[in-house]
């Protein structure tokens, strides 16, 4: 049984309409009984100027991945959910195509939930891994 409430990856693409996460390519390609996944291109958006991909895109990249898993997770007419801490450790550098993203949960409270977010190359090599605290809110 999923975690998830229903929801498209159109619906949850278009989410992302007008914000960081479509200027930089983030795109949300899977749904999971507890995992939700994602892409981001490693191009001139993305990257620092050593041509490498750039901390911050990583940790945009979970945190948008651990932040719509964790409102899938929630009854939107009662609450949302919104960072509060992130980490994370980059572990390989990549310098073009595409990385992808796996957020699953550690902690599912009633007022927090802390996910954790893998990042890993082409060749599904480990490139960053991040853990997102969410608060839970009341509407």
């Amino acid at each position: 049984m999923s975690i998830f409430k229903e929801a498209s990856l159109e619906f949850l693409n278009g989410l992302s309409k007008g914000t960081m996460a479509e200027q930089i390519g983030i795109e949300i390609t899977g749904i999971g009984e507890d995992y939700l996944k994602g892409r981001m291109p490693v191009d001139r958006r993305t990257v620092q100027p050593y041509g490498i991909l750039h901390g911050g895109a990583s940790a945009a990249l979970a945190e948008t991945l651990g932040s719509i898993a964790g409102t899938m997770t929630l009854d939107p007419a009662k609450e949302y959910c919104v960072g509060m801490e992130i980490n994370a450790n980059h572990i390989r550098s990549v310098r073009s195509g595409f990385v992808f993203g796996t957020a699953r949960p550690i902690h599912l409270g009633k007022t927090t939930q802390v996910w954790e977010i893998k990042i890993e190359d082409e060749s599904q090599r480990l490139v960053c891994i991040s853990r997102l605290t969410l608060a839970v809110l009341k509407r």
